[in-house]
């Protein structure tokens, strides 16, 4: 990927090793005799493939040690933090469905939504702020006991149970709907023995997604070992990425594959063990699941609030830097305080949104064109969605991070690559409704050639909810690239953007809190604006525009 790129290797390594160092041409030259980088990417790929056979993952570019051990170590650590985030998921994820499951009917799922909203950095942050610096009750950094295990596992957890606890509590009603628990109320049975069928009724469906979430904490995984400082698996490939070590990189990679293949090959079995051998090789499904349902007023009072804090700080200087200020409380001056150079906060949130919000409209209209474009390929669309489907947005940062560098770019880049599938599979259902359309063979029949049917029938019947469903989709596009510049993959000081922001503030929590509450409670409010949006859009968008009728919801 660097060699694609055009980025030289040897620069970024030499960079990497020491940042004064003048890259000369003699430097460069014994960083590539070093490490063989003549031989071009092909040949050193060839060489690493060899060594993997013999169960050598190379020697890192920067330290010049073994790979193996290095992630080895860190795969132990990210294991017990996924095991123990696993279970506050569970335990999250039950407590928000057994509602649903005592009442035996079905609910709104918004709490179970919001929680699932929250981005582990986010979370992160909160819990650091919350209860390790303003309580004092446990550890912030570290790995050395079981106390350093609480925070990094509630910030990874809690998101993944309220996934979890939204799947089940989504399905539930549609499970209670259906004709065998009529007829087990009608047989006297009791209400306890119903809610355990049911419950076996949902799982073995829901089983596959419980697999993708377990695979999905990998990827949440990297922010929490680096707001905590845990030598996890996450934070390694991504040190890796950041400092271009490849070999490195590749084996942090090849470990979270092995990870994800191992986690859905025991979905699969316990699917199987669920099902039993009479429905062992059935399609068993679940009806769709009742959309989340928010007023109306919820999301037009976060947009409200966001405007309005935007709309006074870009009223500010973001770069203004007062020496003799810095670190200060809210103030009238300063209304949420200023940063270690004493800039101020309120301007900086301010012109961050058009970073955060901007860049973020270019990936969805970027999203959108490709969504509507393969919408009409499913067939080519297919694989390509199930890749970016399974790539968390983190892990698509670190990737192309590997080969650009770190940068607002390559930041866009990554999200854009992973936030088409949904539109493509929402143009796709459409364009499916409309070829399907009685006044197709109508216009066929009078000499409309397939051009014109195109552009002046299936085109405009898909674009304008397709289009809808992309601007729903913003918030949480925008959150994926602050989690991004969180991470220290996306925008670059001196820019305000709002993940940025909360790394920067990260560093002096304890003296000043409010500068990184500030950024924190912004993407908290826009992370309950893509609930708000995400629930009023289920089930809304419309069909054809010649036929006016429902199609079947499209998960947003």
């Amino acid at each position: 990927m660097p060699w694609l790129s055009g980025t030289d290797p040897a620069l970024s390594l030499l960079r990497a090793r020491s940042a004064e160092q003048e890259p000369t041409t003699e430097a460069l030259g014994a960083i590539r005799a070093d490490l063989g980088l003549d031989a071009g990417p092909l040949g050193l790929l060839g060489q690493w493939a060899a060594g993997l056979v013999r169960g050598d993952l190379g020697t890192s570019w920067v330290s010049g040690t073994d790979v193996l051990p290095s992630v080895t170590a860190g795969l132990r650590v990210s294991l017990a933090l996924m095991a123990a985030a696993l279970l506050i998921a569970l335990l999250v994820g039950s407590a928000l469905a057994a509602p649903t499951l005592i009442r035996q009917r079905g609910t709104s799922g918004a709490a179970a939504a919001m929680v699932a909203a929250l981005p582990e950095f986010l979370l992160s942050t909160l819990l650091l702020i919350g209860v390790g610096v303003w309580l004092g009750w446990l550890p912030t950094s570290g790995w050395t006991g079981p106390a350093h295990l609480v925070l990094p596992a509630l910030a990874l957890g809690i998101p993944a149970g309220g996934l979890l606890g939204r799947l089940v509590a989504d399905a539930l009603p549609a499970v209670m709907e259906e004709r065998w628990v009529e007829l087990w109320r009608g047989a006297g049975v009791g209400r306890g023995r119903i809610a355990a069928a049911a419950l076996r009724r949902v799982l073995p469906p829901l089983v596959p997604q419980f697999g993708m979430v377990s695979v999905g904490l990998t990827g949440g995984a990297v922010a929490v070992e680096t707001v905590f400082a845990i030598p996890g698996l996450g934070r390694t490939a991504l040190g890796a990425a950041k400092s271009q070590d490849l070999p490195l990189l590749q084996g942090s990679v090849l470990a979270l594959l092995a990870l994800g293949l191992v986690v859905g090959a025991l979905s699969a079995v316990l699917r199987r063990r669920l099902l039993g051998p009479a429905l062992r090789d059935a399609a068993l499904t679940l009806p769709a699941a009742h959309p989340v349902r928010v007023p109306p007023a919820v999301p037009v009072a976060l947009a409200a609030v966001l405007v309005g804090v935007i709309g006074w700080g870009l009223l500010r200087d973001p770069y203004a830097i007062d020496t003799a200020a810095r670190l200060t409380a809210p103030s009238p001056g300063h209304p949420l305080g200023t940063d270690a150079l004493g800039r101020d906060v309120l301007a900086r949130l301010g012109h961050g949104a058009a970073s955060t919000v901007g860049t973020a409209a270019a990936v969805c209209l970027l999203s959108y064109v490709v969504g509507l474009a393969l919408g009409f390929l499913p067939n080519v669309a297919a694989g390509l969605s199930d890749i970016a489907n399974a790539l968390p947005p983190v892990i698509a940062g670190i990737l192309v991070a590997a080969a650009t560098g770190p940068g607002a770019g390559g930041a866009a880049l990554a999200v854009a690559l992973i936030f088409w599938p949904p539109l493509a599979a929402h143009a796709a259902a459409l364009a499916q409704e409309v070829r399907a359309s009685g006044f197709l063979p109508a216009q066929r029949a009078i000499g409309a050639g397939p051009l014109w049917i195109l552009t002046r029938h299936v085109l405009p019947s898909v674009a304008g909810p397709v289009a809808r469903h992309a601007v729903l989709r913003l918030p949480s596009i925008a959150l994926a690239l602050a989690s991004l510049g969180f991470l220290g993959l996306g925008a670059q000081p001196p820019s305000p953007e709002w993940g940025l922001l909360l790394d920067e503030s990260a560093d002096y929590v304890e003296r000043a809190p409010s500068a990184a509450l500030a950024p924190a409670v912004a993407l908290a409010l826009l992370a309950a604006l893509a609930v708000s949006l995400s629930a009023r859009g289920d089930g809304r968008t419309t069909g054809p525009v010649h036929e006016r009728k429902k199609v079947s919801p499209i998960a947003v």
